[in-house]
């Protein structure tokens, strides 16, 4: 991908890591059993656990744990720069790209500290008051800490992605939904979305030899007992200018994840 100074959109330059910097939470794990495939290879799902729990993690050291304990993400882009292998230490750093009231977006770098693999990352998390299940304020002194590393303070949120039907689909199968994909909210956790990217990439290994990006928005819960099918679509180089003229150039596969007419989740896919 052309490095343009696109600050949204599919083909958007993520922003580099402000390092080194006070206000870059930085921690270190092993890579273990759990987390890869058969190859050795750091899952996104799994991945998309890292950036989860470091999250969590970061929160309660900055002391927000009580006053802002439920955030949702609305959308995450996860750009596959290199694999990070099996018996590695992750070295993952999170810290704050833009900011408004109720919701923020957030960078992760994860990092294989000896096989040299990278996996950047930035998620759009929303700030959810306990009782009515919506949108909630930022306090003021949380706010003021996020603000340290970005000068993005009026955030708004809009959709990359448009749904595809099953008319044209070049793929349609079920996902069964399982118990313990269901989290806090009685949803399906954040990470299952991603387990669907790495079944439909399963099928598709070629796309892994290459730099990836995998942006996946949500739209709706899935819910235990859901009947989730997954609407995939290929649109070659040359017809893919509806994602932006940035990736006209590449082939673009979309994911539609649906529960009868309804749309809950996208996701897109293409090469760096």
């Amino acid at each position: 991908m052309e490095q343009t100074q696109e600050r949204t959109g599919l083909a958007k330059v993520l922003m580099p890591v402000p390092d080194p910097h006070p206000d870059v939470f930085d921690r270190q794990w092993p890579l273990r059993v759990a987390d890869i495939d058969r190859v050795g290879r750091l899952r996104m799902d799994a991945a998309a656990r890292h950036i989860q729990d470091i999250g969590q993690d970061q929160l309660r050291e900055m002391g927000y744990e009580a006053t802002h304990p439920l955030w949702i993400v609305r959308r995450t882009m996860m750009d596959l720069i290199a694999p990070i292998e099996f018996q590695d230490i992750l070295r993952v750093r999170r810290w704050c790209s833009g900011t408004s009231n109720r919701w923020c977006e957030m960078r992760v770098r994860i990092d294989g500290k000896r096989s040299g693999g990278l996996i950047e990352s930035e998620a759009f998390w929303i700030n959810i008051n306990r009782e009515t299940q919506g949108p909630a304020r930022i306090s003021e002194d949380f706010l003021a800490g996020l603000k340290r590393t970005t000068d993005v303070d009026r955030l708004r949120w809009k959709a990359y992605l448009k749904s595809g039907g099953r008319e044209d689909a070049a793929e349609i199968h079920e996902f069964p939904i399982r118990f313990t994909d269901i989290d806090l909210f009685d949803h399906m956790n954040n990470s299952v979305y991603w387990s669907v990217v790495e079944d439909y990439l399963s099928s598709y290994p070629e796309l892994l030899a290459a730099p990836l990006r995998v942006t996946l928005e949500h739209d709706a819960a899935v819910a235990l007992g859901d009947k989730l099918e997954i609407v995939s679509h290929v649109h070659p180089a040359g017809s893919t200018d509806i994602f932006g003229p940035g990736l006209a150039d590449r082939t673009v596969r979309t994911l539609t994840y649906m529960v009868g007419e309804e749309v809950k989740a996208l996701a897109a896919i293409f090469s760096l």
